[in-house]
């Protein structure tokens, strides 16, 4: 059993123990939507919007990002890639 130091507590430490984790699957998982956001702009095809467009209805209801923004963000790519395939 580790000697906890004067003024800490089991909870803190656990605490910060979960945060290091929880803050690193954010940091992939925010990498992973902005990776797919970027090719979905770049490369409209109708794969990469479809993994765009779940990955920020997924990232919004998981509060990755705030659920508008995922719905504002969706609405742009899908604008754009209507004006991409018109033109």
């Amino acid at each position: 059993k580790k000697k906890i130091g004067k003024g800490r507590h089991r909870s803190a430490l656990k605490r910060q123990r979960q945060t290091k984790k929880h803050t690193l699957k954010n940091k992939v998982a925010r990498s992973v939507l902005r990776a797919a956001v970027k090719l979905a702009r770049v490369n409209p095809t109708a794969e990469n919007l479809k993994k765009a467009e779940s990955a920020l209805a997924k990232a919004g209801r998981k509060h990755l990002v705030h659920p508008r923004k995922a719905a504002r963000l969706t609405s742009r790519i899908v604008k754009a890639s209507r004006a991409k395939a018109v033109a």
